[in-house]
């Protein structure tokens, strides 16, 4: 089994930053793909960011591409995602989650993934 725990969120305003962190424990040399989603009240469960861990390659959603950053720790098993220039369409519950090896094409869909986090609020004022 693999646990992931995030934090980071919080309250700010539009234009502003935060960043969140997500560190994994237990299984973690299962994990080949670690990524970020993020749900709005009475929408789905949609992805935002996304890394392959053997390569490093990263994948955005077209909404926050330019304004988000995810990187990652190895020594410390973590993975953040910097948030620029936030809007107020950004806030929602942002939730980490981590799967084996992926393809290109799963690698944005919520079902690929078998482990989350318990997820952080992100509320961006205007």
């Amino acid at each position: 089994q693999v646990q992931l725990v995030e934090s980071g969120g919080g309250l700010v305003q539009a234009g502003g930053s935060l960043r969140l962190s997500c560190a994994a424990s237990g299984r973690t040399a299962s994990i080949y793909t670690m990524g970020w989603f993020r749900q709005a009240p009475g929408k789905e469960r949609e992805f935002v960011a996304v890394m392959t861990l053997p390569n490093g390659n990263t994948y955005y959603a077209d909404s926050v591409k330019g304004r988000f950053t995810i990187s990652r720790d190895n020594a410390k098993n973590t993975v953040s995602l910097q948030m620029d220039s936030l809007r107020p369409e950004d806030t929602a519950v942002y939730y980490c989650a981590a799967a084996q090896i992926l393809s290109r094409i799963d690698l944005t869909r919520v079902a690929s993934y078998p482990y989350w986090g318990q997820g952080t609020q992100v509320t961006v004022s205007s």
